[in-house]
């Protein structure tokens, strides 16, 4: 349904759009019709920052992309000007279980297979990227190796889940893939804030370390200059549209549960000079992307939200309560707590599906307005921006409300150790936090170097804990730290927790088994 939907859909040449926003045509860096990259320009203009989150997910989809998609649409219709800025999908969810992400219905991105399969080439880009920087490693390894490289911590990456990359060997030692959204090369591109940060950050990524145990970093093999020019395209965001052809920036794809899950800077804050009103999503629930907005693309690039969106289903409501709703909104709970410990200004919208109930919506609307939260239904999957006036003028009035809360998880100068135990405990509600193996003592003596480093915790996001099977809102619980990886051109430390992988896998009844091309047309992508 979706794909006819979109396939209908008459769109607007991308020019145009472009016009909507004041991009001039000289800087429109042509994809076709309907896809374009543009040059970011300067501007003054300062637009309010709407950042949409959601409840855990479950296996029915809780509809958080659609959701953004159809905000913008709403509030263009009713006379604000907005744009939404997303995240580029990854071909592991469109071929694996999860699908496309150009939302659903009648709120979606065009052109769909498009953006869902080469779009415009940027995860190539940052594929080759990532992997030159491997086998220039190893290049310098086979030819000498005058840095005595004796230990490498950079991994290769592929934008394709397979789980036999997690463990391989090489000529050279042991090795892993990840998958590219949750490379170092992903975080760096989308957290770069200009071309000459972006080389910085690929200067300070860190390799590994020589016979003496010291730090090696990839500026000693003086090559980020050709690593630069695999990026120096993709660094442009992409413009696309909606249905309802208004304009969408689209650009970078980490994945939130084992990386920090937002669009690229760059693009955040060209849509904020570009619209008044600006809607991004951070993945997954909000104890994944919404606390990596906050805490890692906030904190490093001096921006943050004026209204927090809460994204929930009753549907989704139900899984998490084994079928009940009232139990299950204890897992609403926990998101709209921890989301007004960040923000004065945080709404719940409820997608509403074909059987939901007038006595179940109102069970979810007593609850929210008991915890003095404010919720309101949207029907954008289904009806698109019409009838959304109250919706828009309620989003944009508590957009424009003033924000007192600025909540700082952890000091800059707590431990690495004090960090990651101040979001287990204060966060997720832990009662506390276990170590592996010897990984506590690892921690400890990273602190001479990376103390002041950001945390960025990797670990289901199924659950508020560690564990996938446990629903709702678990109290007294442990979480487990099972690794970590050292993102130093990122500026953050990966924490992973639980059995969290880093390059997922295909399962037995993925998409790909849907997809196929007829009459030279891609079918099958949803």
């Amino acid at each position: 349904m979706d794909y006819e939907i979109n396939k209908k859909a008459k769109l607007l040449n991308i020019k145009e759009i472009a016009k909507k926003l004041g991009i001039p045509e000289k800087d429109l860096f042509l994809y076709g019709n309907y896809m374009a990259k543009f040059k970011v320009g300067k501007t003054k203009k300062k637009g309010k920052l709407i950042l949409v989150t959601a409840t855990n997910p479950t296996p029915y989809g809780e509809g958080k992309t659609t959701l953004a998609i159809g905000i913008n649409d709403a509030l263009n219709k009713n006379g604000y000007k907005a744009l939404a800025v997303l995240r580029e999908p990854s071909l592991g969810p469109v071929f694996g279980t999860k699908g496309g992400a150009t939302g659903g219905g009648r709120s979606q991105v065009a052109p769909m297979n498009e953006i869902n399969l080469h779009f415009t080439g940027d995860f190539h880009a940052i594929t080759s990227a990532n992997n030159l920087i491997s086998a220039i490693i190893d290049n310098h390894i086979q030819n000498g190796n005058e840095l005595d490289i004796q230990e490498v911590y950079f991994k290769r990456c592929l934008d394709i889940n397979d789980r036999s990359l997690r463990n391989i060997e090489t000529k050279y030692r042991k090795d892993s893939f990840n998958i590219t959204s949750a490379s170092e090369m992903m975080a760096i591109f989308t957290l770069a804030k200009d071309f000459l940060d972006l080389r910085v950050k690929i200067d300070n990524i860190l390799v590994g370390k020589n016979k003496m145990g010291q730090d090696i970093y990839f500026k000693e093999l003086n090559a980020t200059g050709a690593i630069l020019a695999l990026l120096k395209d993709a660094m442009k965001p992409n413009l696309v549209q909606t249905l309802e052809n208004n304009p969408v920036i689209i650009h970078g794809g980490p994945f939130a549960n084992i990386a920090h899950g937002c669009n690229s800077i760059i693009a955040t804050k060209a849509g904020l000079g570009l619209a008044d009103y600006v809607v991004t999503e951070a993945g997954f629930g909000s104890d994944m992307g919404a606390l990596k907005f906050f805490d890692i693309k906030c904190k490093l690039n001096d921006i943050y939200p004026d209204l927090v969106i809460i994204n929930a289903t009753i549907r989704s409501l139900k899984y998490h309560g084994n079928g009940n709703l009232k139990e299950g909104l204890s897992n609403l709970k926990f998101h709209i707590l921890n989301m007004q410990k960040f923000h004065d200004n945080v709404l719940v919208i409820l997608n509403k599906f074909q059987d939901d109930t007038k006595e179940e919506i109102k069970i979810v609307n007593d609850y929210c307005k008991s915890l003095n939260t404010k919720m309101l239904l949207s029907n954008m999957y289904k009806n698109g921006s019409k009838n959304t006036k109250q919706l828009a003028d309620t989003i944009v009035f508590y957009a424009n409300k003033p924000n007192q809360k600025h909540y700082e998880i952890y000091a800059p100068d707590d431990n690495i150790l004090e960090k990651i135990e101040k979001v287990c405990q204060n966060i997720y509600g832990a009662k506390e936090v276990i170590y592996k193996d010897n990984l506590k003592e690892e921690l400890k003596n990273l602190d001479k170097k990376y103390q002041k480093y950001r945390i960025c915790i990797s670990k289901t996001p199924a659950s508020i804990t560690d564990d996938p099977k446990v629903l709702g809102f678990k109290k007294d619980f442990s979480m487990t730290v099972t690794g970590y990886n050292i993102n130093n051109g990122a500026g953050f430390i990966t924490i992973l927790m639980g059995n969290v992988v880093t390059m997922p896998g295909l399962s037995k009844k993925a998409n790909y088994l849907n997809i196929d091309v007829k009459n030279e047309e891609i079918i099958g992508i949803f």
